[in-house]
């Protein structure tokens, strides 16, 4: 038989969602992929009733119905301090996998090199593998995960054609600061680079931390592709609703690379979720509160438990310390936790470029009782405090 693709030779599968299949066979609580275990808006839920009896069941427009992206950019446009124009700044996607994926491949050829902050949400080095090109990794230094300048322009220097930038950020949680975008910024323009932004968490900051968006920096709009989607921010990450917006002759090929991985996002999914556009402040406003309590509860759970970690400036994950429990692998205390303590979690090595194994990432989008079970389960770590777990297995 002739060989497979040998570009698919280092490439693995998702460590995250095989955390949830093992959080499945062991009936852990899952606090490892990271979706919510309660409902959408009430408005999004009725509003998916009717479309199921009146459609559209259809092909839609294959870069997003008329009346999803007319929403879609007064929403963007108040957020963003710009003008988005629907007709020609977005392309709708099924999800922000696909925006990342089609964002990476219409800016750049097999052979380019893109510049990925480490720790880094994992489907990066998928988005490079797959578009064929080489990932220039810059470091996040714990606690505040900040880059060093210096460091950022060497990987500019070495031709890069765009930066990834994942704000807030997966797994850390970290906002980067606007003198941070800033710096990003002028190096981009001075380097003429694209940077390609993944911002599905912009609606979780928590105070004093703020939200800017890049393409709203002077002269950025031009050179951003700012990738999101609908999963987060009104927990309906199965609905798998995405979308690129950027300047018009970027948007026309997202588009023509769109049709042809996706054809389009689901029509009647499109029509439901216009509800959650049409949202006003007060929305995310308690959105913002919702997962304030949660990080509130989840995390002083963890201060009770004497359990490490950095605390999350946004979004819904947090990095927990491992070092204590002497296991080296994280993959290995990983399963071992979802088997024995019955809550999962990821590796965090999956996230570093360095070699890390000290970290787990837990999630905290879930139900209140859903935490506080987890944080019950994990009450038996005391037990194995400066133990090696490969001893009481």
């Amino acid at each position: 038989m002739p060989e497979l693709s040998n570009r698919l030779d280092g490439f693995t599968e998702s460590i995250i969602r095989k955390m949830t299949r093992i959080a499945r066979q062991y009936d852990a609580v899952n606090l490892s992929q990271g979706f919510p275990d309660f409902d959408p808006p009430r408005e999004l839920t009725e509003e998916l009733r009717k479309v199921a009896d009146d459609g559209p069941h259809q092909y839609e427009i294959t870069w997003g119905s008329e009346l999803f992206r007319e929403k879609l950019a007064l929403k963007q446009s108040k957020l963003m301090g710009i003008p988005v124009n629907p007709a020609e700044n977005i392309v709708v996607t099924c999800g922000s996998t696909e925006a990342m994926m089609a964002a990476m491949m219409t800016v750049c050829n097999p052979g380019d090199k893109v510049i990925v902050f480490s720790p880094f949400y994992e489907n990066y080095t998928a988005d490079a593998i797959l578009t064929g090109v080489t990932p220039v990794y810059v470091p996040l230094a714990p606690p505040e995960f900040m880059f060093n300048p210096e460091e950022l322009r060497r990987a500019f220097e070495q031709g890069v054609k765009a930066i990834v930038l994942c704000n807030p950020s997966n797994p850390t949680g970290k906002v980067f600061t606007r003198e941070e975008l800033e710096e990003i910024a002028r190096l981009a323009v001075e380097f003429d680079t694209f940077v390609i932004t993944d911002e599905v968490y912009e609606h979780i900051v928590y105070e004093p931390y703020v939200h800017t968006y890049m393409a709203s920096l002077p002269g950025m709009f031009e050179r951003t592709l700012s990738c999101s989607s609908l999963s987060k921010t009104y927990s309906i990450t199965g609905w798998r609703l995405g979308y690129i917006i950027g300047p018009t002759h970027v948007i026309e090929v997202c588009r023509k690379v769109h049709d042809f991985l996706t054809v389009g996002a689901a029509a009647p999914l499109q029509k439901a979720a216009v509800k959650g556009l049409e949202m006003d402040d007060a929305y995310y406003e308690e959105l913002t509160q919702v997962y304030e309590r949660k990080r509130t509860l989840f995390l002083d759970g963890l201060d009770r438990l004497g359990l490490k970690y950095y605390k999350p400036q946004g979004a819904y994950y947090v990095l927990v310390d491992i070092s204590e429990f002497g296991e080296p692998d994280d993959y290995k205390f990983c399963e071992w936790l979802a088997r024995e303590i019955g809550v999962a979690a990821v590796p965090g090595s999956s996230f570093f470029r360095e070699d890390v194994n000290q970290y787990i990432r837990f999630h905290f989008a879930k139900k209140e009782e859903t935490l506080v079970e987890a944080l019950k389960r994990l009450e038996k770590l005391e037990a194995y405090r400066g133990a090696e777990l490969s001893n009481t297995k």
